[in-house]
């Protein structure tokens, strides 16, 4: 099997390749074809193509010359004001090469930028907008401060449908000659919410470790309950609680599920039950407060433990 990481491997090059964020695309390919792209802030939840549709307009943009013309640089790693003084101000001096009417400087993760480094790149986008535009990336553009936000074209993207993740996947499995069940989609698309990167991820795990990708296989990879499991342990916690209570150790000892990830869950399935809407919401009350503890601490088998209790007995007034 093939050792490159499918998410590179299967990043569209151009924007035409993208799925899903249909008017954002349509918006960036506008700019290409005016060759006219003014600063943009794309923000957004993570594998919602941000990146790729960065990458994918300079490419469209530059042709040969994207590799003299473009630069990515990740915030995480450097926060600070001397990126911005040195590298970034560097790139965005120098004029273009070739044709092109101004480089493309992308900025991962801006958001973990500094409060002096972000003043400090408002200056140098004022001051080299001629020779340099900046795509600005993050997950919350309230990272940003107002006067950058101002300076820039603002994408929202939003998380993917899961039509469109099904699409990318069943395209994968093709290309890479590896099975996927019904079950083993459905798994994957319960676990990414709306992110494609961790779809891609998933289904090339779930490859690597047995010949039809299914939904055990997905589960086990992840360290996650399968939702049925959820759903029976909460089935059962009215009339047995003991049988419930087992079941629990039974997703903690055995499978090795973190509290935490069953707290969460927990809560995604409780949304789903058949009872009325105060009883659902105090459920859920007491399903963050037991997320909380464990977050900070606590034993899961025990906060766990009183949480199925607290939802018997609602249950069982219900």
């Amino acid at each position: 099997m093939d050792l490159d990481l499918w998410t590179e491997k299967y990043r569209p090059p151009t924007l035409g390749g993208i799925i899903g964020q249909k008017s954002i695309i349509e918006s960036l390919t506008k700019f290409v074809q005016n060759r006219n792209v003014p600063h943009c802030l794309f923000t957004g939840p993570p594998g919602t193509s941000k990146t790729t549709a960065a990458m994918a307009m300079a490419r469209d943009l530059f042709g040969e010359t994207f590799d003299r013309n473009f630069m990515e640089l990740n915030a995480s790693d450097e926060r600070g004001i001397d990126v911005v003084r040195n590298q970034i101000k560097n790139f965005a001096r120098i004029m273009p090469a070739g044709d092109a009417p101004f480089k493309i400087l992308v900025l991962d993760e801006a958001d973990h930028l500094t409060a002096d480094a972000q003043h400090a790149l408002r200056r140098t986008m004022e001051s080299y907008a001629g020779s340099c535009r900046m795509v600005l990336i993050c997950n919350y553009s309230s990272r940003i401060i107002p006067p950058i936000q101002s300076r820039c074209a603002i994408f929202r993207f939003a998380r993917l449908s899961d039509s469109s993740i099904t699409e990318r996947l069943k395209y994968i499995t093709k290309k890479e000659k590896i099975s996927a069940n019904a079950a083993g989609i459905q798994a994957i698309l319960y676990l990414a919410e709306g992110d494609m990167r961790a779809a891609i991820n998933l289904l090339q795990a779930s490859a690597s470790a047995g010949e039809t990708v299914d939904d055990k296989v997905v589960f086990a990879i992840a360290g996650r309950a399968n939702p049925k499991a959820i759903k029976e342990m909460l089935d059962s916690v009215g009339e047995n609680y003991e049988e419930s209570l087992e079941k629990l150790r039974a997703l903690i000892y055995q499978q090795g599920v973190s509290p935490v990830d069953l707290a969460r869950q927990l809560h995604r399935e409780v949304l789903k039950l058949n009872i009325s809407e105060n009883r659902k919401m105090a459920i859920l009350e007491r399903t963050a407060e037991a997320e909380f503890r464990i977050g900070e601490g606590a034993s899961g088998e025990i906060q766990l433990s009183a949480l199925l209790a607290h939802i018997g007995l609602e249950r069982g007034e219900s």
